[in-house]
C-alpha cells in the first residue's frame, strides 16, 4: 500500500478549471469501513454543486469530489465481516471518488452485478441509491401508477424509466431534444414528451395527470408539477437546476390531496445509507443479475480530465453517465 495517491482536488469554488491534480494521504479504514482501490468514479450533479461552492460536504467527510466508485476492497476496518480484501464492489461514497483510494463504510458497498464491468458498475450507486429512495421508499410507486420523469436522459432519469417499467408503471419523461426523447422511448417510456416543443402540463393531463413526479428542475416547474398531478399524487423532489424559489397557489394540493416531498442522499445518515442499501440488494441487483436493467453511458474521461468531464455534464448534451477511469 503506498502512502500516497492521486487524486483531484477543488483548488477554489468556480468552473470546471478549478479542479486539479494533485497529491494527498492514503485513506485509512475507520471503524466499520473499507478502503477501494478506485477503478472508475461516476459524476454526478453534486459534485459540480460542490466544485462551484454550493454543496459542502457533511462534517467529517472527504473534501475532495465524487459520491460513487468501483473497484477493489483493499482493507477493512474493525467490525467488517460482510465485505473482505480482494472483494470487487461499488459503493456510495461520502466524497473523495476522484481519487486511487476510498474509503466508505462497508455497509455502502454493493458486489458488482453478474456480468457486468467496473466501468457500469461505477454508474450504479448515486443514480441507484436516489431513485429507490425517493421513487420508491418515499414516493411509494406502485405498479399500473403513472409516473412522470423530469430530465429523462440524465443518470437519474435513466435508472428512473428502467426501474419504475421493470416495477410495473407507466412511464413518461420529459428531455430537451429529439434524440434524448428517443432514448427515453427506447428504454421504456410510454412517451417522451420534448419540454421545448410541448407543455408537460397539457400533455399529462391527456392521461388524467401523474399520480408520482421526480423532479430535479424546480423554479417554476413546482407550480406546473403541481398542476400535471392527479388525485391523491405525489411530488418528489431531489434537486433545484433552475432555482429553490418559486410562487406557489397551494389551493390544489388540498383540492387534489396532494404530497409535496423530497430528499437529498449525501446529509442521511450512515444508518438510513445502509437500509437503502440493503433494498437495492434484495429488490434491485436481481433485475441487475438478470441483465433486465443496465446503467446508461455517456463517456469516460481519464482522471486528469475531470475537468472535460464536468464541462460535458454541465454542457447537457449526454445522455446517460460520464466516469472517470482512475485505476487498472
Amino acid at each position: 500500500m503506498p502512502q500516497m495517491m492521486r487524486a483531484v482536488e477543488i483548488t477554489e469554488p468556480g468552473g470546471p478549471d478549478v479542479l486539479k491534480v494533485t497529491e494527498r494521504p492514503m485513506p485509512e479504514p475507520a471503524q466499520g469501513q473499507v478502503v477501494i482501490k478506485v477503478a472508475y468514479a461516476g459524476v454526478n450533479r453534486p459534485d459540480a454543486l460542490q466544485r462551484a461552492g454550493a454543496y459542502a460536504p457533511p462534517p467529517n467527510a472527504s473534501d475532495l469530489p465524487g459520491l460513487e466508485a468501483s473497484g477493489e476492497v483493499v482493507a477493512v476496518g474493525s467490525g467488517v465481516t460482510d465485505v473482505a480484501p480482494g472483494d470487487h464492489v461499488c459503493a456510495l461514497l461520502p466524497g473523495g471518488g476522484y481519487a486511487e483510494y476510498v474509503a466508505t463504510p462497508a455497509a455502502h458497498c454493493l458486489r458488482v452485478p453478474k456480468g457486468m464491468s467496473l466501468k457500469q458498475a461505477a454508474c450504479l450507486p448515486e443514480t441507484f441509491y436516489t431513485v429507490w429512495s425517493n421513487v420508491f421508499m418515499r414516493g411509494g410507486l406502485k405498479a399500473g401508477e403513472k409516473f412522470l420523469v423530469h430530465g429523462g436522459s440524465s443518470g437519474i432519469g435513466t435508472t428512473a424509466i428502467q426501474l419504475a417499467v421493470a416495477f410495473g408503471a407507466r412511464v413518461f419523461a420529459t428531455a430537451g431534444s429529439a434524440d434524448k426523447c428517443a432514448a427515453c422511448v427506447d428504454l421504456g417510456a410510454e412517451r417522451a414528451i420534448n419540454y421545448r416543443e410541448e407543455d408537460f402540463v397539457e400533455a399529462m393531463a391527456q392521461i388524467g395527470g401523474a399520480d408520482l413526479i421526480l423532479d430535479m428542475v424546480g423554479g417554476d416547474y413546482i407550480a406546473r408539477n403541481i398542476k400535471a398531478l392527479d388525485l391523491d399524487g405525489r411530488l418528489v423532489q431531489i434537486a433545484f437546476l433552475q432555482g429553490p424559489k418559486a410562487e406557489i397557489n397551494f389551493a390544489p394540493m388540498m383540492m387534489k390531496r396532494l404530497t409535496i416531498t423530497g430528499s437529498t442522499l449525501r446529509p442521511q445518515s450512515d444508518l438510513a445509507k445502509g437500509r437503502i442499501a440493503a433494498e437495492l440488494r434484495e429488490a434491485v441487483w436481481p433485475l441487475l443479475d438478470a441483465g433486465r436493467i443496465a446503467p446508461v453511458m455517456d463517456s469516460e474521461f481519464a482522471l486528469d480530465e475531470a475537468a472535460k468531464a464536468h464541462a460535458r455534464m454541465e454542457g447537457s448534451t449526454h445522455i446517460g453517465k460520464i466516469v472517470l477511469k482512475v485505476g487498472g
